[in-house]
């Protein structure tokens, strides 16, 4: 008698039961968020000061000034691209807002909106020209920050005769413009920065775009393989370039912020800022070789970096090995990102 051996039915792999470790590890700001967990214990152990509320609204103001950018580098990044150009880009955007509206007299809300346009155009710029040329992001933003770097001083001297804006607070417009920008809401007896919702907000609507929207699924194709992307009906050209537009966007707001919590904005500020923003992105999850990432991770990057910046103060070391520790940090959450992601992938 002849014994017929039947195969189990196959699995179809879209209903198979995923181990939530596995879903857990996948996420790409999992090693961010156990490094701030461990960063914010070990502060607040060394330090009595880092707990009080006080010091935390300090932390979470320090951490929202690098938030803001972080947001649109993030983005920027999953979809395969970074800026060198964004930290000299907020000083032009603050920097416009100021000479424009101290120049012409105008309201400052004139140069608000005109800052904006310009802001936006330098993102535009930066994508069309990458797009056209097929030039690395790193040569034309690099060719970029020098030529702001250029303007910033050069136009200020200028225009204004000194290394630094005019000051604009007695003009019309700015009472309203700081309330919108650098003001504060109380919670309970704690002074909270403005800029910290506005980064929230920012974390919110980009996580937003990126899980539960077309676009959000543009980005990460272009990302991991834009010509895979475009073989598949992808406008790679156009969302490139509309992320370049959200840093400059992203660049604005915290352009404002400067120009309107400090009152004048000095020309050569933001030189080097730009790898903060990159480094909070690679801390939070981001890949350089983009396609993968979060705008939470990137949050979660600024918030270590906001409280290695505030900690090392209220731990009362000498802040001279903060660059140090920042550059460590930067290489260990690398290393743990490619290594959960990784183990994740072989499960």
């Amino acid at each position: 008698m002849t014994q017929t051996l039947t195969r189990p039915p196959a699995v179809d792999e879209r209903l198979a039961v995923r181990n939530p470790v596995q879903n857990l590890l996948k996420r790409p700001e999992v090693g961010a968020l156990v490094g701030a967990v461990v960063l914010f214990v070990f502060f607040a152990l060394v330090s009595q000061t880092f707990l009080q509320p006080n010091a935390i609204a300090t932390v979470l103001y320090g951490s929202s000034t690098i938030g803001i950018m972080a947001v649109g580098v993030s983005l920027l990044m999953i979809g395969g691209e970074f800026d060198l150009s964004t930290g000299v880009a907020v000083i032009s955007s603050a920097l416009t807002a100021s000479l424009f509206s101290w120049y012409f007299t105008t309201n400052v809300w004139v140069g608000v909106i005109l800052a904006l346009v310009v802001s936006i155009s330098i993102g535009f710029i930066n994508g069309w020209i990458l797009m056209k040329t097929k030039l690395p992001s790193f040569i034309v933003t690099l060719a970029t920050f020098l030529m702001l770097t250029g303007l910033n001083l050069g136009l200020t001297r200028l225009i204004g005769g000194s290394v630094s804006s005019p000051s604009i607070s007695t003009m019309d417009g700015f009472d309203s413009a700081r309330a919108i920008f650098a003001s504060s809401v109380t919670i309970g007896s704690v002074d909270v920065k403005i800029t910290v919702f506005i980064w929230l907000a920012l974390v919110a609507v980009a996580s937003w775009i990126l899980l539960r929207t077309k676009v959000g699924n543009w980005i990460f194709a272009v990302g991991g393989d834009a010509n895979a992307a475009r073989a598949v009906g992808v406008p790679v050209k156009a969302t490139k370039i509309g992320l370049f537009m959200g840093v400059g966007f992203c660049g604005w707001i915290l352009g404002m912020h400067n120009l309107f919590a400090f009152d004048a904005v000095q020309s050569g500020e933001g030189v080097g800022n730009e790898f903060l923003y990159i480094i909070a992105a690679v801390i939070g999850g981001c890949l350089l070789t983009g396609g993968y990432g979060s705008a939470v991770g990137g949050a979660i990057g600024a918030f270590i970096f906001g409280m290695a910046n505030k900690g090392i103060v209220y731990a009362q070391w000498n802040p001279d090995w903060f660059k140090f520790f920042l550059g460590l940090m930067l290489l260990l959450a690398t290393i743990v990102n490619l290594v959960v992601k990784r183990r994740a992938e072989l499960k």
